[in-house]
């Protein structure tokens, strides 16, 4: 597993296509476990392709990006790496823009790309957040005339979630890109992200009130222009700095992504250690086929 994070060793780690595809193999296959996809068997040869795999029963051949994030790549996977390299440890990320002028891809192809990374961000939803959680909507987006308060014409409507640990410091964030500030909308996120044990935080809007009947420890208080919200309302302003600052201009279909992207790397600010290895292994086990 790939521990570092300074680039001039994940340059002596991944030299070659070759580096790359081994590392996936050992995902994909852990202690050269492996089982055909089409009939189950335990046995294999050597394929065709580089460090592909046939099974000896019934002769599939399966490539090392079969059936992951990677297949039908369209580039090298070694510039794939470095893509991924960049989207993980890199604390800003990284614009299509910029990866295209950086690896000289085209940039309609570097943002299907991280498109495809951003969505693999998305959260298992198999953590939910416990302690003190507070949660707040909010909308990203210019000022728009005659639009005022929760009123968001074509703005981006967010709702997001932050443990609390102590005055100082944050525990981990998710947010949801939703249609509007109804209950109805609520709901879903609380129930994929917030444990029903957490001491929970919301403004006074209405919309949260009926979500008291499952979230007995849900209370309600005055915002006070987010002053009683200091945490959440850092981390609501840092989200938008970073969307402003690298990536300018977001449309309704991406916004998940950027909110998924951006959630992957702050709720593993404190492993940056494994954060790339976990990236990869996200890409290895994305179920792509099914999407196909």
């Amino acid at each position: 597993m790939y521990t570092l994070t300074d680039f001039i060793n994940f340059l002596r780690y991944f030299k070659s296509d070759i580096d790359c595809l081994r590392y996936i193999a050992d995902i994909k296959w852990p202690n050269n476990q492996y089982k055909c996809l089409k009939c189950g068997h335990n046995n294999y040869c050597k394929g065709k392709q580089e460090l592909s795999r046939r099974c000896t029963k019934c002769k599939y051949d399966e490539s090392i990006k079969a059936h992951t994030a990677f297949e039908n790549l369209g580039f090298d996977i070694l510039l794939a790496f470095h893509i991924l390299y960049r989207l993980s440890v890199k604390k800003k990320g990284m614009s299509s823009y910029e990866l295209s002028k950086e690896y000289s891809l085209s940039q309609k192809t570097c943002f299907n790309f991280r498109n495809k990374v951003q969505m693999i961000m998305k959260s298992s939803e198999k953590h939910p957040l416990t302690g003190f959680v507070d949660v707040d909507e909010f909308v990203v987006g210019g000022p728009e005339e005659g639009k005022k308060g929760r009123s968001h014409g074509k703005k981006k409507l967010i709702i997001v979630a932050l443990e609390r640990v102590n005055e100082k410091q944050f525990g981990r964030a998710y947010a949801r890109h939703i249609k509007d500030f109804s209950s109805k909308q609520f709901r879903p996120f609380f129930d994929s992200h917030i444990s029903r044990e957490a001491k929970l935080r919301t403004d006074n809007w209405a919309s949260y009130k009926p979500l008291k009947k499952d979230y007995p420890y849900l209370e309600q208080e005055k915002s006070d222009d987010g002053k009683n919200f200091r945490e959440l309302h850092i981390h609501i302003m840092n989200f938008k700095s970073w969307l402003r600052g690298i990536h300018h201009h977001c449309s309704q279909d991406y916004m998940q992504g950027y909110l998924n992207e951006y959630h992957f790397r702050f709720n593993r600010r404190n492993h940056l250690d494994t954060i790339f290895h976990n990236l990869i292994k996200k890409m290895v086990h994305a179920d792509i086929q099914l999407s196909k």
